[in-house]
């Protein structure tokens, strides 16, 4: 459930942003709101649950791509350690796969980074009060593009072989048979339409379902 707030209590964010400049300058225009405090700021995503811990925001606004965890996984994370806190996603890519993907981890809000910062502010204060705020040229587009057609253990093969890791490494590592890993890899390449497991996975994460 949304947080109490009574009038004249700041709102505390935590920020979440691997990019030194850009958490620094949209901290420092998030301050300039009369009612809005900037309580914590990290740069990686293995640091978000700890930071919430610590500083009880009550929004977190986080980047998706991070080092350690993504913004996703953190935001699931969030949802299962930290509930009072609402999670905004705020991110350069703006696929209709991440946004599905949000959705499912609990974020309350999915908005890209090239809107004004005035519009952000007003997110943050609209899921605070219990509503979904999400881009709306994006949320068509999510709506047109469908569901991921590729299943849980199929994303686990593409990712296991972004570093070209041949699919002995891949079975090692995710407790497969080869011929399963074969198998999985093989039906996520007919699904995304592509000629081989390095352009699965390229088309994949462009369409932000890994």
């Amino acid at each position: 459930m949304p947080r109490d707030h009574r009038p004249g209590k700041s709102i505390r964010v935590l920020l979440a942003e691997d990019q030194g400049m850009m958490r620094g300058a949209l901290a420092l225009l998030l301050g300039m709101e009369p009612d809005i405090e900037v309580v914590a700021q990290v740069g990686s995503g293995d640091a978000i649950v700890d930071a919430a811990l610590t500083h009880r925001p009550d929004v977190a606004l986080l980047d998706i791509e991070l080092p350690g965890r993504s913004g996703l996984d953190a935001a699931a994370d969030l949802r299962d350690q930290a509930p009072d806190c609402r999670v905004l996603i705020l991110t350069t890519f703006g696929r209709p796969g991440y946004l599905r993907r949000a959705m499912e981890a609990g974020a309350a809000g999915f908005l890209v980074k090239d809107g004004p910062v005035e519009d952000l502010a007003v997110a943050i204060r609209r899921v605070l009060t219990g509503e979904t705020v999400i881009d709306p040229a994006l949320a068509a587009a999510a709506l047109s593009a469908g569901p991921n057609p590729l299943t849980a253990r199929e994303c686990d093969a593409l990712r296991a072989s972004a570093d070209g890791a041949t699919v002995a490494d891949i079975a090692a590592r995710l407790h497969l048979s080869e011929s399963t890993v074969r198998n999985y890899l093989s039906s996520a390449i007919g699904k995304t339409g592509t000629r081989n497991r390095m352009e699965a996975m390229r088309e994949a994460r462009r369409q932000g379902w890994l």
